[in-house]
Protein backbone atom coordinates (compact mmCIF):
# COMPACT_ATOMS: atom_id res chain seq x y z
CA UNK A 1 0.00 0.00 0.00
CA UNK A 2 0.96 3.35 -0.87
CA UNK A 3 0.65 6.19 1.64
CA UNK A 4 -2.25 8.22 -0.80
CA UNK A 5 -4.21 4.56 -0.62
CA UNK A 6 -4.17 4.40 3.17
CA UNK A 7 -7.67 4.50 4.96
CA UNK A 8 -7.50 4.45 7.87
CA UNK A 9 -10.29 3.06 11.03
CA UNK A 10 -9.74 3.69 14.49
CA UNK A 11 -12.12 1.60 16.85
CA UNK A 12 -13.02 2.72 20.44
CA UNK A 13 -11.82 6.24 21.32
CA UNK A 14 -11.26 6.04 24.41
CA UNK A 15 -7.55 7.16 26.37
CA UNK A 16 -5.96 5.35 23.81
CA UNK A 17 -7.89 5.60 20.73
CA UNK A 18 -8.52 8.83 20.59
CA UNK A 19 -4.86 10.18 20.76
CA UNK A 20 -4.35 7.52 17.82
CA UNK A 21 -7.36 9.32 15.61
CA UNK A 22 -6.11 12.76 15.94
CA UNK A 23 -2.48 11.85 15.03
CA UNK A 24 -3.57 9.79 12.04
CA UNK A 25 -5.53 11.99 10.96
CA UNK A 26 -2.85 14.83 9.98
CA UNK A 27 -1.64 12.57 7.66
CA UNK A 28 -3.91 10.66 6.47
CA UNK A 29 -7.52 9.79 5.50
CA UNK A 30 -8.49 8.43 9.03
CA UNK A 31 -12.32 7.50 10.87
CA UNK A 32 -12.79 7.26 14.28
CA UNK A 33 -15.12 5.12 15.63
CA UNK A 34 -17.31 4.51 18.76
CA UNK A 35 -20.59 3.04 19.57
CA UNK A 36 -20.64 5.58 22.57
CA UNK A 37 -23.16 8.17 20.80
CA UNK A 38 -22.59 10.47 23.37
CA UNK A 39 -18.97 10.26 23.45
CA UNK A 40 -19.03 10.90 19.59
CA UNK A 41 -21.48 14.05 20.21
CA UNK A 42 -18.89 15.39 22.79
CA UNK A 43 -16.08 14.76 20.27
CA UNK A 44 -17.56 16.17 17.51
CA UNK A 45 -17.46 19.23 19.64
CA UNK A 46 -13.57 19.52 20.23
CA UNK A 47 -14.53 17.89 23.96
CA UNK A 48 -12.52 14.96 25.43
CA UNK A 49 -13.79 14.66 28.97
CA UNK A 50 -10.97 11.90 29.38
CA UNK A 51 -8.63 15.35 28.86
CA UNK A 52 -5.77 13.60 26.85
CA UNK A 53 -6.69 15.96 23.72
CA UNK A 54 -6.64 19.70 23.52
CA UNK A 55 -9.37 21.02 21.62
CA UNK A 56 -6.57 23.05 19.57
CA UNK A 57 -5.12 19.17 18.09
CA UNK A 58 -9.21 18.37 16.71
CA UNK A 59 -8.66 21.56 14.43
CA UNK A 60 -5.39 19.69 13.00
CA UNK A 61 -6.69 16.82 12.67
CA UNK A 62 -8.37 18.41 9.29
CA UNK A 63 -8.51 14.58 7.84
CA UNK A 64 -10.24 12.93 11.18
CA UNK A 65 -14.23 11.87 11.08
CA UNK A 66 -15.60 11.10 13.65
CA UNK A 67 -18.80 8.66 13.54
CA UNK A 68 -20.89 6.12 15.38
CA UNK A 69 -22.20 4.76 12.35
CA UNK A 70 -20.37 1.29 11.67
CA UNK A 71 -20.97 2.23 7.67
CA UNK A 72 -18.63 4.89 7.92
CA UNK A 73 -15.72 2.26 8.11
CA UNK A 74 -16.62 0.59 4.65
CA UNK A 75 -13.76 2.33 2.88
CA UNK A 76 -11.01 1.56 5.19
CA UNK A 77 -8.07 -0.86 4.74
CA UNK A 78 -6.19 -0.53 7.94
CA UNK A 79 -8.37 -0.85 11.20
CA UNK A 80 -6.93 -0.24 14.37
CA UNK A 81 -8.79 -1.52 17.92
CA UNK A 82 -8.32 0.02 20.83
CA UNK A 83 -11.25 -1.05 22.82
CA UNK A 84 -10.77 -2.37 26.74
CA UNK A 85 -9.86 -5.43 27.81
CA UNK A 86 -11.41 -5.73 31.77
CA UNK A 87 -11.92 -8.53 34.14
CA UNK A 88 -14.74 -10.34 34.68
CA UNK A 89 -16.00 -11.02 38.49
CA UNK A 90 -13.52 -13.50 38.70
CA UNK A 91 -10.74 -11.75 37.84
CA UNK A 92 -10.68 -13.54 34.50
CA UNK A 93 -10.34 -11.83 30.96
CA UNK A 94 -13.51 -10.67 29.77
CA UNK A 95 -12.96 -10.35 25.55
CA UNK A 96 -16.55 -9.31 25.01
CA UNK A 97 -15.72 -5.73 23.58
CA UNK A 98 -12.66 -7.18 21.74
CA UNK A 99 -15.05 -9.96 20.55
CA UNK A 100 -17.36 -7.15 19.50
CA UNK A 101 -15.27 -5.16 17.82
CA UNK A 102 -14.11 -8.00 15.74
CA UNK A 103 -17.17 -8.67 14.33
CA UNK A 104 -17.35 -5.29 13.19
CA UNK A 105 -14.56 -5.14 11.82
CA UNK A 106 -15.00 -8.56 10.16
CA UNK A 107 -17.91 -7.12 8.38
CA UNK A 108 -16.18 -4.55 6.45
CA UNK A 109 -13.01 -6.16 5.85
CA UNK A 110 -11.72 -7.02 2.50
CA UNK A 111 -8.65 -8.57 0.42
CA UNK A 112 -5.71 -7.58 1.78
CA UNK A 113 -6.94 -5.04 4.29
CA UNK A 114 -4.90 -4.86 7.65
CA UNK A 115 -6.30 -5.35 10.96
CA UNK A 116 -4.25 -4.35 13.83
CA UNK A 117 -4.63 -4.34 17.68
CA UNK A 118 -3.54 -2.53 20.26
CA UNK A 119 -5.57 -3.58 23.13
CA UNK A 120 -4.07 -5.10 26.11
CA UNK A 121 -4.24 -9.37 25.53
CA UNK A 122 -2.55 -12.78 26.63
CA UNK A 123 0.23 -13.85 24.97
CA UNK A 124 -1.61 -15.72 21.75
CA UNK A 125 -4.54 -14.17 22.11
CA UNK A 126 -4.70 -12.16 18.85
CA UNK A 127 -4.07 -15.25 16.91
CA UNK A 128 -6.11 -17.60 18.56
CA UNK A 129 -9.23 -15.73 19.62
CA UNK A 130 -9.44 -12.45 17.04
CA UNK A 131 -8.48 -14.39 14.11
CA UNK A 132 -10.94 -17.19 13.76
CA UNK A 133 -14.14 -14.11 14.68
CA UNK A 134 -12.46 -12.46 11.55
CA UNK A 135 -12.19 -15.21 9.26
CA UNK A 136 -16.06 -16.15 10.39
CA UNK A 137 -17.46 -12.92 9.48
CA UNK A 138 -15.59 -12.00 6.76
CA UNK A 139 -15.10 -15.04 4.92
CA UNK A 140 -11.04 -14.16 4.47
CA UNK A 141 -8.25 -16.52 5.11
CA UNK A 142 -5.73 -14.94 7.76
CA UNK A 143 -2.60 -14.57 5.75
CA UNK A 144 0.88 -15.59 7.52
CA UNK A 145 4.17 -16.08 6.86
CA UNK A 146 3.60 -20.17 6.11
CA UNK A 147 0.65 -19.15 4.14
CA UNK A 148 1.41 -16.09 1.96
CA UNK A 149 2.54 -17.33 -1.03
CA UNK A 150 -0.57 -18.97 -1.95
CA UNK A 151 -3.52 -17.12 -0.09
CA UNK A 152 -3.88 -14.00 -1.90
CA UNK A 153 -7.10 -12.92 -0.77
CA UNK A 154 -7.07 -12.74 2.48
CA UNK A 155 -6.08 -10.63 5.34
CA UNK A 156 -3.15 -9.51 7.37
CA UNK A 157 -2.87 -8.78 11.25
CA UNK A 158 -0.76 -6.88 13.47
CA UNK A 159 -0.26 -5.92 17.24
CA UNK A 160 1.07 -2.79 18.36
CA UNK A 161 0.56 -2.36 22.18
CA UNK A 162 -1.11 0.78 23.55
CA UNK A 163 1.71 2.61 26.12
CA UNK A 164 -0.60 5.61 26.65
CA UNK A 165 -0.11 6.66 30.62
CA UNK A 166 -3.49 8.90 31.46
CA UNK A 167 -2.90 12.19 32.53
CA UNK A 168 1.07 12.20 31.55
CA UNK A 169 1.53 15.37 29.30
CA UNK A 170 4.95 14.77 28.96
CA UNK A 171 5.03 11.22 27.76
CA UNK A 172 2.27 11.25 25.06
CA UNK A 173 1.61 9.13 22.11
CA UNK A 174 4.38 10.63 20.12
CA UNK A 175 7.17 10.57 22.32
CA UNK A 176 6.25 6.89 23.63
CA UNK A 177 8.45 3.86 21.36
CA UNK A 178 5.74 1.61 19.76
CA UNK A 179 6.31 -1.95 19.52
CA UNK A 180 5.07 -3.14 16.38
CA UNK A 181 4.41 -6.63 14.79
CA UNK A 182 2.88 -8.47 11.97
CA UNK A 183 2.03 -11.71 10.40
CA UNK A 184 4.06 -11.42 7.52
CA UNK A 185 7.69 -9.13 7.06
CA UNK A 186 5.62 -7.41 4.27
CA UNK A 187 2.70 -6.05 6.66
CA UNK A 188 5.01 -5.36 9.15
CA UNK A 189 6.77 -2.66 6.96
CA UNK A 190 3.46 -1.33 5.91
CA UNK A 191 2.10 -0.87 10.10
CA UNK A 192 6.04 -0.08 11.13
CA UNK A 193 5.82 2.82 8.27
CA UNK A 194 2.58 4.13 9.61
CA UNK A 195 3.12 4.24 13.15
CA UNK A 196 6.63 6.10 12.16
CA UNK A 197 5.02 9.08 10.26
CA UNK A 198 3.10 9.97 13.69
CA UNK A 199 6.07 9.08 15.92
CA UNK A 200 9.14 11.50 17.33
CA UNK A 201 10.71 8.28 19.04
CA UNK A 202 10.28 5.88 16.39
CA UNK A 203 9.05 2.02 16.86
CA UNK A 204 10.94 -1.14 17.70
CA UNK A 205 9.54 -4.67 15.25
CA UNK A 206 8.87 -8.05 17.44
CA UNK A 207 9.66 -10.51 15.53
CA UNK A 208 6.00 -12.21 16.24
CA UNK A 209 2.57 -10.75 17.49
CA UNK A 210 3.03 -13.19 20.35
CA UNK A 211 6.31 -11.57 21.59
CA UNK A 212 4.83 -8.21 21.09
CA UNK A 213 1.36 -9.46 23.01
CA UNK A 214 3.72 -11.13 25.96
CA UNK A 215 6.31 -7.75 25.68
CA UNK A 216 3.27 -5.64 26.70
CA UNK A 217 1.71 -7.72 29.55
CA UNK A 218 4.99 -8.18 31.14
CA UNK A 219 5.16 -4.03 31.29
CA UNK A 220 3.02 -3.54 33.79
CA UNK A 221 2.97 -6.93 35.93
CA UNK A 222 6.71 -6.32 36.97
CA UNK A 223 5.32 -2.87 37.53
CA UNK A 224 2.58 -4.55 40.02
CA UNK A 225 4.61 -7.06 41.31
CA UNK A 226 7.85 -4.20 42.22
CA UNK A 227 4.97 -2.23 43.89
CA UNK A 228 3.48 -5.50 45.73
CA UNK A 229 6.92 -5.46 46.86
CA UNK A 230 7.10 -2.07 48.03
CA UNK A 231 3.61 -2.49 49.67
CA UNK A 232 4.36 -5.32 51.90
CA UNK A 233 7.86 -3.17 52.93
CA UNK A 234 5.80 -0.71 54.02
CA UNK A 235 3.54 -3.04 56.24
CA UNK A 236 6.24 -4.37 58.01
CA UNK A 237 7.96 -1.22 58.51
CA UNK A 238 4.50 0.09 60.22
CA UNK A 239 4.95 -3.05 62.80
CA UNK A 240 8.68 -1.41 63.39
CA UNK A 241 7.25 1.95 63.70
CA UNK A 242 9.61 3.31 61.02
CA UNK A 243 9.08 5.58 58.38
CA UNK A 244 8.98 3.92 54.98
CA UNK A 245 9.38 6.98 52.86
CA UNK A 246 12.51 8.16 54.37
CA UNK A 247 13.71 4.01 54.08
CA UNK A 248 13.08 4.07 50.33
CA UNK A 249 14.83 7.74 49.46
CA UNK A 250 18.27 6.37 51.58
CA UNK A 251 17.90 3.02 50.09
CA UNK A 252 17.46 4.41 46.01
CA UNK A 253 21.09 6.42 46.79
CA UNK A 254 22.08 2.41 45.60
CA UNK A 255 22.50 2.94 42.07
CA UNK A 256 20.45 -0.37 41.38
CA UNK A 257 17.78 0.02 43.62
CA UNK A 258 14.27 0.73 41.73
CA UNK A 259 12.34 3.63 43.07
CA UNK A 260 8.57 2.58 43.97
CA UNK A 261 6.13 3.65 46.60
CA UNK A 262 3.54 2.31 48.39
CA UNK A 263 0.47 3.20 47.38
CA UNK A 264 -2.98 1.58 45.74
CA UNK A 265 -2.97 -0.37 42.35
CA UNK A 266 -6.01 0.13 40.29
CA UNK A 267 -6.68 1.60 36.74
CA UNK A 268 -7.02 -0.17 33.66
CA UNK A 269 -3.70 -1.46 33.12
CA UNK A 270 -1.11 -2.23 36.04
CA UNK A 271 -3.82 -3.85 38.61
CA UNK A 272 -5.17 -5.72 35.20
CA UNK A 273 -2.87 -7.24 32.98
CA UNK A 274 -1.05 -9.34 35.51
CA UNK A 275 -4.53 -11.74 35.13
CA UNK A 276 -4.68 -11.63 31.73
CA UNK A 277 -0.79 -13.53 31.77
CA UNK A 278 -1.77 -15.59 34.80
CA UNK A 279 -4.55 -16.70 33.04
CA UNK A 280 -2.56 -17.79 30.07
CA UNK A 281 0.20 -19.44 32.28
CA UNK A 282 -2.54 -21.37 33.90
CA UNK A 283 -3.80 -23.00 30.94
CA UNK A 284 -0.66 -23.84 29.90
CA UNK A 285 0.41 -25.80 32.93
CA UNK A 286 2.12 -23.03 35.07
CA UNK A 287 0.85 -21.62 38.28
CA UNK A 288 2.42 -18.06 38.35
CA UNK A 289 2.47 -17.88 42.42
CA UNK A 290 4.42 -14.67 42.55
CA UNK A 291 2.25 -12.86 40.17
CA UNK A 292 -0.80 -13.61 41.33
CA UNK A 293 0.65 -13.27 45.10
CA UNK A 294 1.66 -9.47 44.13
CA UNK A 295 -1.72 -9.01 42.99
CA UNK A 296 -3.40 -10.43 46.51
CA UNK A 297 -0.91 -7.99 48.88
CA UNK A 298 -1.83 -4.87 46.09
CA UNK A 299 -5.61 -5.56 46.28
CA UNK A 300 -5.90 -5.62 49.83
CA UNK A 301 -4.02 -2.27 50.55
CA UNK A 302 -7.13 -0.23 50.43
CA UNK A 303 -8.89 -2.20 53.05
CA UNK A 304 -5.10 -1.69 55.33
CA UNK A 305 -5.53 1.51 55.04
CA UNK A 306 -8.53 1.58 56.16
CA UNK A 307 -8.05 -0.61 59.33
CA UNK A 308 -5.15 1.97 60.16
CA UNK A 309 -7.27 5.00 59.72
CA UNK A 310 -9.36 3.39 62.36
CA UNK A 311 -7.27 1.83 64.44
CA UNK A 312 -5.80 5.67 65.02
CA UNK A 313 -9.14 7.23 65.44
CA UNK A 314 -9.56 4.72 68.06
CA UNK A 315 -6.57 5.74 69.87
CA UNK A 316 -7.26 9.67 69.91
CA UNK A 317 -10.50 8.60 71.11
CA UNK A 318 -12.59 9.02 68.55
CA UNK A 319 -15.84 7.12 68.05
CA UNK A 320 -15.66 5.23 65.07
CA UNK A 321 -19.43 4.54 64.61
CA UNK A 322 -21.43 7.38 62.88
CA UNK A 323 -17.74 8.96 62.13
CA UNK A 324 -17.81 11.53 59.67
CA UNK A 325 -14.57 10.43 57.02
CA UNK A 326 -13.53 12.55 53.64
CA UNK A 327 -12.07 10.88 51.36
CA UNK A 328 -9.90 13.55 48.96
CA UNK A 329 -9.45 12.05 45.63
CA UNK A 330 -11.19 9.17 43.90
CA UNK A 331 -9.53 8.20 40.38
CA UNK A 332 -6.95 5.87 40.05
CA UNK A 333 -4.25 7.80 39.77
CA UNK A 334 -3.65 11.72 40.54
CA UNK A 335 -4.25 14.50 37.89
CA UNK A 336 -6.80 12.63 35.88
CA UNK A 337 -10.73 11.89 35.73
CA UNK A 338 -10.03 7.91 34.80
CA UNK A 339 -12.18 6.10 37.76
CA UNK A 340 -11.98 2.46 35.86
CA UNK A 341 -10.87 0.17 38.47
CA UNK A 342 -9.83 1.95 41.22
CA UNK A 343 -9.19 1.23 44.49
CA UNK A 344 -10.14 4.03 46.84
CA UNK A 345 -13.37 2.36 46.66
CA UNK A 346 -12.21 -0.34 48.63
CA UNK A 347 -10.94 2.51 51.59
CA UNK A 348 -14.90 3.51 51.06
CA UNK A 349 -16.12 -0.17 51.93
CA UNK A 350 -14.08 -1.15 54.65
CA UNK A 351 -15.01 2.57 56.44
CA UNK A 352 -18.74 1.76 55.50
CA UNK A 353 -18.09 -1.87 57.83
CA UNK A 354 -17.10 -0.05 60.65
CA UNK A 355 -20.33 2.19 60.54
CA UNK A 356 -18.54 5.01 59.27
CA UNK A 357 -20.39 8.20 56.86
CA UNK A 358 -17.95 8.38 54.25
CA UNK A 359 -17.97 11.87 51.87
CA UNK A 360 -15.61 11.74 48.06
CA UNK A 361 -14.73 14.48 46.74
CA UNK A 362 -12.90 14.45 43.69
CA UNK A 363 -12.86 17.51 41.48
CA UNK A 364 -11.67 16.14 38.35
CA UNK A 365 -14.44 13.19 38.31
CA UNK A 366 -17.56 13.47 36.23
CA UNK A 367 -20.61 13.55 38.74
CA UNK A 368 -22.98 11.32 36.32
CA UNK A 369 -20.27 8.82 35.73
CA UNK A 370 -19.39 8.05 39.55
CA UNK A 371 -23.00 7.81 40.33
CA UNK A 372 -23.18 4.76 37.25
CA UNK A 373 -20.49 2.96 38.26
CA UNK A 374 -20.03 2.73 41.63
CA UNK A 375 -23.52 4.35 43.14
CA UNK A 376 -21.38 7.37 44.59
CA UNK A 377 -22.53 10.72 45.14
CA UNK A 378 -19.58 13.58 45.21
CA UNK A 379 -19.78 15.93 47.44
CA UNK A 380 -19.30 19.47 45.66
CA UNK A 381 -18.31 22.04 48.49
CA UNK A 382 -16.33 21.16 51.48
CA UNK A 383 -17.24 22.50 54.88
CA UNK A 384 -15.18 23.60 58.04
CA UNK A 385 -14.81 21.80 61.32
CA UNK A 386 -17.16 18.52 59.60
CA UNK A 387 -15.12 15.52 59.55
CA UNK A 388 -13.44 12.78 62.24
CA UNK A 389 -11.07 11.78 59.88
CA UNK A 390 -9.57 12.78 56.39
CA UNK A 391 -8.02 10.14 53.95
CA UNK A 392 -5.51 12.31 51.36
CA UNK A 393 -6.14 9.30 48.80
CA UNK A 394 -5.21 10.73 45.25
CA UNK A 395 -2.09 13.10 44.91
CA UNK A 396 -4.56 15.65 42.48
CA UNK A 397 -2.09 18.53 42.06
CA UNK A 398 -5.42 20.76 43.97
CA UNK A 399 -5.15 19.31 46.79
CA UNK A 400 -0.92 19.78 47.21
CA UNK A 401 -1.64 23.61 46.70
CA UNK A 402 -4.55 23.25 48.98
CA UNK A 403 -2.19 22.88 51.91
CA UNK A 404 -2.29 20.83 55.25
CA UNK A 405 -3.57 23.59 56.74
CA UNK A 406 -6.35 24.42 54.79
CA UNK A 407 -7.09 20.56 54.75
CA UNK A 408 -7.11 20.65 58.28
CA UNK A 409 -9.48 23.49 58.46
CA UNK A 410 -12.55 21.05 57.46
CA UNK A 411 -11.71 18.59 59.80
CA UNK A 412 -12.60 18.66 63.73
CA UNK A 413 -10.62 19.70 66.72
CA UNK A 414 -9.81 15.97 67.45
CA UNK A 415 -9.05 14.00 64.15
CA UNK A 416 -7.16 12.07 61.80
CA UNK A 417 -5.15 13.09 58.67
CA UNK A 418 -4.11 9.80 56.84
CA UNK A 419 -1.98 10.28 53.98
CA UNK A 420 -1.52 7.73 51.73
CA UNK A 421 0.57 9.71 48.82
CA UNK A 422 3.18 11.75 50.68
CA UNK A 423 1.59 14.57 49.71
CA UNK A 424 2.90 16.10 53.64
CA UNK A 425 5.39 15.61 55.88
CA UNK A 426 5.25 12.85 58.77
CA UNK A 427 4.80 15.24 61.25
CA UNK A 428 1.92 16.88 59.52
CA UNK A 429 -0.34 14.18 59.42
CA UNK A 430 -1.43 11.53 61.92
CA UNK A 431 -0.66 8.27 59.98
CA UNK A 432 0.32 7.29 56.23
CA UNK A 433 1.66 4.44 54.25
Amino acid sequence: MKDKELNIAIIGLGYVGLPLAIEFGKVFSTVGFDINQTRIKELNKNNDTTLEVDSAEFVKSSMLALTSDERDLSSSNIFIVTVPTPLDINSQPDLESLKKACLTVGTYLKPNDIVVFESTVYPGATEEYCVPILEKKSGLMYIHEKNKNTNKNGFYCGYSPERINPGDKERSLKEIIKVTSASTTEALEVIDDLYNSILNTGTIRASSIKIAEAAKVIENTQRDVNIALINEFSLIFKKLSIDTEEILKIASTKWNFNPFSPGLVGGHCIGVDPYYLAYKAINSGYYPKLILSGRETNNKMGFNIADEVITIMAKKRISVLNAKVLILGFTFKENCPDIRNTRVIDIISELDTFGCHVDVYDPMVDQEKIMSEYSINLVSELNTNTYDAIVLAVAHQQFKDMGIANIRNYAKENHVIYDVKYLFKPDEVDGRL
